[in-house]
């Protein structure tokens, strides 16, 4: 086991993936390195109001210290009192066109550590597409991408995987999913940790396959203010999990981690209308009706 090579792997991750989007956007990410007053720090991958995304980022993250914050110890009392570091490489990536779906992808690893005791470690991550106009062909592409990184490793985990974000990026509050899923694990230890860690890898290489032919299939098609306007409202949805829901952003707040980075998954421009509906039979109550509604596309 040698974390030295997961965050070697994850460095390398953030600078291929950043090259790709750089030839689809033709503008170049600001690279802002940071660090951590208690330890560690990382590098921050970040696109504004490029010719195709409207925001993106690519960030990379490696912190450590001598005790976790109460999100993780809540969950696992076990790691009470032992020391931690954690590495990661996250993916939020906001097209302007909205056509094009939203993209989120995170991979990660962290060990904890105490004297006279074997480390605690785990893997975790996934990817999750969330759409503002629905498209069977690119909701079948992606999962099929999932599945293809997870074969390798056996028939059970993309099942397995794709129910657990199907659950997982579900607003309980509103009682809807946030996209179409995708696949999303975590606390992976078993059955040994070379078949873990490549397990992450994969999942991480698989990210600009799964969304780059969606991507520019979509990013030139022709829109107005009201595709743009719902565009704006479903982002609303984002934000909502981002900020009640999602444990990677309690996480990283709790523990110190920088938080213009870890705010950078929120979408540029948003709004919320009051108990807003869909017009019936329009492509914008499809959405509701036959895509965020946890299918099985493959």
């Amino acid at each position: 086991m040698n974390s030295t090579h997961v965050k070697e792997f994850l460095k390398q991750l953030q600078e291929n993936i950043v090259k790709e989007l750089e030839q689809i956007d033709g503008k170049s990410f600001y690279h802002d390195q940071w660090e951590r007053s208690e330890g560690g720090g990382g590098i921050s991958c970040v696109i504004e109001q490029g010719n195709v995304f409207e925001r993106g980022g690519v960030n990379f993250s490696y912190v450590f210290g001598g005790g976790l914050p109460a999100s993780a110890t809540a969950a696992r009392p076990e790691l009470s009192g032992r020391s931690f570091e954690a590495m990661g490489v996250s993916l939020v990536l906001h097209p302007r066109n909205p056509y094009a779906p939203t993209v989120h992808m995170n991979v990660r690893f962290l060990e904890a550590h105490k004297a006279g005791t074997d480390p605690i470690w785990w893997f975790g991550g996934g990817m999750d597409l969330t759409p503002y106009y629905g498209y069977t062909e690119d909701a079948i592409h992606f999962h099929q991408t999932c599945r293809n990184a997870l074969q390798p490793f056996g028939d059970d985990y993309y099942p397995r995987y794709k129910k657990w974000c199907d659950e997982y990026f579900y607003l309980k509050h509103r009682q809807e999913p946030r996209g179409i899923g995708g696949i999303f694990f975590d606390d992976l230890n078993q059955p040994d940790f070379n078949t873990c860690f490549n397990l992450t890898k994969s999942v991480g290489e698989h990210l600009l396959a799964a969304y780059t032919p969606i991507l520019t299939r979509r990013l030139n098609i022709p829109f107005g203010e009201r595709e743009h306007d719902f565009q704006a409202y479903r982002r609303g949805r984002y934000v909502e999990f981002n900020l009640v829901w999602d444990r990677g952003t309690l996480f990283g707040l709790q523990s110190g981690g920088r938080t213009e980075s870890i705010l950078m998954s929120l979408p540029p421009t948003v709004k919320w209308r009051y108990d807003w509906k869909p017009q019936a039979g329009s492509a914008e109550e499809k959405l509701y009706t036959d895509f965020l509604i946890g299918k099985d596309w493959i």
